[in-house]
């Protein structure tokens, strides 16, 4: 088991099952919701440290917005819909008995405290979960860098990224049938590869400070358990980037 981490969902993963292909109106989707925080709770038990970054793309994504819209505004509107997240994650944690605090970059009155590594890690060591929301406070940011961000300062073990892939490939596998998933992989191959399922910048984040990195499908039962274990049966639905001087590592 690790003995911290820092876990990301996408926000899309609040708004459906995504293992069904049907769609909701809602932006929230509570047995989905439920089973994730089940799943961080049944870690947290087992004396693992967990914080957690949440998009915003169940309410809104940049894409969405006009062409003729400013990216800072639209970037802005973001960061606002992972508070909105987080403050709902928060209140399904403590409808679970599990104490949850949001941290923001930036002030939002009293709904949200301000960012302060000394201050997550003395939560964390009380048994809380840490939500992080509205990215680093400014434009021009994935949500996938943030975690990596958070990793580094809290001085995590490992980064996952719970997504609707199940893994990094050697190619799209959307668009090519013969795309092969990795099981390992290091930080320098996805990055010279140009490997485009985690963002560079925070791929870049991770190798410097030496914290891998777990990708996975979060649809697969009992994913982020199973992450945490270092499970064997983690291989069978995402990849393990690792710190590793041999620049074309790699295990298929």
């Amino acid at each position: 088991m690790y003995k911290r981490i820092v876990i990301k969902l996408s926000g899309e993963a609040l708004a459906e099952d995504i293992s069904s292909a049907e769609s909701t109106k809602n932006i929230f989707h509570e047995k989905t919701i439920n089973d994730i925080v089940c799943s961080i709770k049944n870690v947290m038990k087992k004396g693992t440290q967990v914080s957690l970054v949440v998009g915003g793309g169940n309410i809104w994504r940049g894409r969405y917005a006009k062409p003729e819209m400013d990216r800072t505004k639209a970037d802005q509107i973001g960061m606002l819909a992972t508070v909105i997240n987080s403050i709902y994650l928060a209140d399904v944690f403590r409808r679970n008995n599990i104490k949850a605090i949001v941290m923001t970059p930036f002030i939002v009155a009293t709904m949200t405290e301000q960012f302060s590594k000394e201050k997550a890690l003395e939560y964390m060591e009380k048994g809380y979960i840490v939500i992080f929301a509205g990215g680093v406070g400014h434009p021009f940011f994935s949500t996938d860098t943030i975690p990596a961000l958070r990793a580094a300062e809290l001085e995590a073990d490992c980064v996952l990224f719970a997504k609707n892939v199940d893994g990094i490939y050697d190619k799209d596998p959307s668009q090519f049938k013969d795309a092969i998933r990795y099981k390992e992989i290091t930080y320098r191959k996805v990055i010279k590869d140009n490997l485009v399922a985690n963002d560079i910048t925070a791929m870049i984040l991770c190798e410097n400070n030496n914290i891998e990195s777990l990708v996975f499908a979060l649809n697969y039962p009992k994913s982020i358990e199973l992450a945490c274990e270092d499970s064997e049966e983690f291989y069978k639905f995402g990849t393990k980037i690792v710190f590793n001087n041999e620049e074309d590592y790699y295990v298929k």
